[in-house]
């Protein structure tokens, strides 16, 4: 696991690289981030980019369903986004947050629905038969912690790209955005000020309007 970077480290202002290959080492950083996103508690995380642990690369995950394992999105890129938009009305549950700005909130209004196309990890069991289906190898115990978890993700495979493009909506479209976001150098508090909206520091059940 790596340390999440907070604001205002100045890599969260950068614009990210292009993946170029996937090898040993970006095989190392998508485990790393897996790791931390797992472990991410208070709060709990949906998605992690490359930059909030300080890497400056063109990869995120996003975790809608705690349930299910997260998913990789290398090099993404939006290329539409619905007219319809989505809006919080209720502080809980639905303003939006970040792991780089913790017990920060604010009603931020994005597309309900997005297409992206991106490249991410189609993970085959190895020449020698070894090892377990990839979608049981990824359900583990609740009890098992987040490096049991990551060591099975690629245990016994041959990872390789491929590319995809799919359409996203209501949450994981807006972790999405999020996440893009992050690639781009921007921050969730970044939209407070362009959609004149309100920020939110919570301290327990406490939501204390501050300034920016």
């Amino acid at each position: 696991m790596s340390p999440i970077v907070t604001v205002p480290h100045p890599v969260l202002r950068q614009v990210a690289k292009p993946v170029t290959r996937l090898d040993k080492k970006t095989l190392g950083i998508i485990r790393d981030m897996t790791a931390t996103l797992l472990e991410a508690k208070n709060p709990e995380g949906v998605g992690l980019a490359a930059p909030q642990i300080g890497i400056p690369l063109r990869l995120f995950l996003i975790r809608p369903d705690p349930s299910l394992p997260p998913q990789v999105f290398i090099n993404p890129e939006i290329t539409k986004f619905s007219q319809r938009l989505q809006s919080p009305k209720k502080k809980k549950g639905v303003y939006e947050g970040c792991l780089s700005l913790p017990h920060h909130y604010a009603p931020i209004t994005r597309s309900m629905s997005v297409t992206v196309k991106y490249q991410t990890i189609r993970e085959q069991i190895s020449s020698d038969g070894a090892g377990m289906p990839a979608k049981s190898r990824a359900i583990m115990p609740p009890e098992a912690s987040a490096r049991e978890r990551v060591s099975t993700t690629f245990a016994h495979t041959e990872p390789k790209l491929i590319t995809k493009t799919a359409v996203f909506s209501g949450f994981p479209a807006h972790i999405i955005q999020h996440e893009m976001d992050h690639l781009n150098g921007i921050l969730f508090i970044d939209h407070v000020l362009s959609q004149n909206t309100k920020l939110f520091r919570v301290t327990g059940q406490n939501w204390e309007e501050i300034q920016i």
